[in-house]
């Protein structure tokens, strides 16, 4: 049986320790590589937005979320192991619990956020927030 491992992934130096920790742990399994398109960013500089403001905004998000994307496949290709890449739009627990519940994942591993001060007490913690809901275990690298 395959095991399928989501590795949630950012531009956070904890979530590039994550992705080598699951390629180095995980190396038999499926990784699949999940980066997350968050619209509540957008909304934070709304107010000084023109009308194309959100497609604008949507299209240089997904460009760096490709470009995130890129670089997780040549971490995988250095480390001589295979991964499936993902994009989606949502809030990042939700999404990659949803995820992770809709493709069969068997874990998830993800880095211990780099938030502080202010926006995590606002916002939370999104590693503290997937071990709370996710249905499969989870590792939180930090």
């Amino acid at each position: 049986m395959d095991r399928r491992v989501l590795v949630a992934y950012d531009d956070s130096v904890q979530s590039t320790e994550a992705l080598e920790f699951a390629l180095e742990e995980f190396a038999d399994a499926t990784l699949v590589v999940l980066t997350i398109v968050d619209p509540a960013e957008a909304n934070t500089r709304r107010a000084f937005s023109m009308p194309t403001f959100a497609s604008e905004w949507y299209e240089e998000a997904r460009e760096d979320a490709d470009e995130l994307l890129a670089e997780a496949t040549e971490l995988a290709s250095a480390a001589h192991v295979d991964i499936e890449t993902e994009l989606a739009v949502g809030r990042p627990p939700k999404t990659i619990v949803e995820y992770a519940k809709e493709h069969d994942c068997d874990h998830i591993v993800t880095g211990s956020h780099g938030r502080s001060g202010v926006s995590r007490i606002l916002l939370g913690s999104v590693a503290e927030t997937v071990v709370r809901r996710s249905p499969v275990p989870v590792t939180v690298v930090r």
